[in-house]
């Protein structure tokens, strides 16, 4: 009997809570991994993606021990006990797969109810950005730097991008708490600048607007929706 495969890199796996996720944030699960790694989410958001991420990790070991299951019930090896010991042995690894899933699904659901109930009360507070406004967040949370040129003093920030924002712009932002600048830099060498808490807040609310109510997940028959599976 051949041994058995390792897991392969598969697409991101799909998790009964990315319907609750997508809703309350306003988009998809893709684009929230991708500004969460540029940086642009604010804490609980970031955090969200972070559990939601070892969620698609213990999902797709979920997947991997099913079909390996599924192969070694469907008549391609020998009835003989080798084969009822690797399935036994698959069914041990299935059930710890499907706790470890479980209890990830359990973080991320906990850390999805406290957005979910904080978003009504936040969405009004959140600042209204202008378009140039997130566009600039946007360009700096990729990172930036202000630079003084050496012949006219004049000053402006470029960002990783190659994006330039005015200082007066700078200057705005910094004002209403959205960006700050690393003063300890001289700003010949470049002042990097970087978002605020606040400043991530706003960007992401004008962005991502949140919904006020989030569609139910559809439950498979004897399950409730958006809560982990429970076995006897």
């Amino acid at each position: 009997m051949p041994p058995e495969p390792a897991p392969t890199p598969t697409r991101r796996a799909v998790s009964p809570l990315d319907h609750r996720i997508e809703a309350v944030t306003g988009h998809d699960i893709d684009t929230l991994w991708a500004c969460s790694d540029r940086g642009v989410l604010d804490e609980p958001h970031a955090h969200l993606v972070d559990l939601h991420r070892e969620l698609a990790k213990s999902q797709t070991g979920v997947i991997f021990y099913l079909r390996l299951l599924k192969r070694l019930s469907s008549g391609e090896f020998d009835v003989d006990d080798a084969l009822f010991a690797r399935i036994d042995r698959t069914v041990d690894q299935l059930e710890e797969a499907t706790d470890a899933r479980d209890a990830a699904a359990r973080q991320v659901l906990a850390a999805l109810e406290s957005i979910e109930a904080a978003a009504a009360a936040l969405a009004p507070d959140a600042q209204q950005l202008s378009t140039d406004d997130q566009a600039a967040l946007l360009a700096i949370a990729a990172g930036a730097k202000l630079y003084e040129h050496l012949l006219t003093g004049r000053m402006s920030v470029t960002a990783a991008s190659g994006t330039r924002i005015p200082y007066t712009k700078l200057q705005r932002l910094e004002d209403a708490g959205l960006v700050v600048r690393d003063t300890d830099h001289p700003v010949h060498a470049g002042q990097p600048v970087a978002l605020t808490d606040a400043g991530r807040a706003a960007l992401f609310a004008a962005r991502w607007k949140p919904t006020t109510q989030a569609p139910q997940v559809p439950a498979r028959p004897g399950t409730s929706p958006a809560t982990p599976t429970q076995r006897r």
